[in-house]
């Protein structure tokens, strides 16, 4: 079956390039459990371990828009809801919630800006010219057909398919059931296809 698959910065850079490798670190709960004690150098660990995928997974949401500002945006929404976390809960389901809901933020805010100035969706490519489209790897291609998806297909595929979390955890972070996380897979995909089969690809 085809899938995606087969195709609050924090601190100075130089500290970071200090910090210790993180195997040398406690795990999440841990370094959790250390930042309600108010221990600001445990979240920075929290941070350089999760902010590769929670920016992966915000260019997939969103493009490129703004990018640094909505990884910061997402990092200083879990420093504010730490204490309200729940111990039971895997702090990687909720950290892609906050994502999830940045991302639904940023993109209710470029809606209202495409619709005050009633221009096409910035997160549509212009490069449709057939010469254009040459020079365009299939990465790009890629991007391009999510843009094209509706965001509740594109949530699914992001969170599934490329982030390859499972289908019952995307459905806790997107608070909604497993057969709509099945439904959606298999319409955004087939979206997707046909998508990169007119763009010329071969799949």
């Amino acid at each position: 079956m085809y899938t995606l698959t087969d195709s609050f910065y924090v601190g100075s850079p130089t500290r970071i390039n200090e910090m210790k490798p993180l195997t040398t670190m406690g795990s999440d709960d841990e370094l959790i459990q250390a930042c309600r004690a108010g221990d600001t150098e445990a979240f920075r660990w929290l941070y350089r371990r999760h902010q590769g995928r929670v920016r992966a997974t915000l260019y997939q949401l969103c493009a490129d828009a703004a990018l640094d500002d909505l990884v910061q945006e997402v990092f200083l929404r879990a420093w504010k809801g730490l204490p309200r976390f729940r111990q039971s809960a895997q702090f990687s389901t909720w950290l892609y919630r906050i994502v999830w809901n940045v991302a639904s933020d940023c993109r209710r805010q470029q809606a209202r800006m495409r619709a005050q100035r009633q221009q096409l969706p910035q997160l549509v490519s212009t490069a449709h010219d057939p010469a254009s489209l040459t020079h365009l790897h299939y990465q790009d291609l890629v991007q391009r057909g999510l843009q094209h998806l509706s965001p509740e297909h594109r949530d699914v595929l992001v969170l599934h398919d490329l982030e390859q979390l499972p289908q019952a955890q995307v459905a806790q972070i997107l608070g909604i059931p497993v057969g709509t996380v099945k439904s959606r897979l298999h319409h955004g995909r087939a979206q997707l296809r046909q998508f990169l089969q007119r763009e010329g690809i071969s799949l």
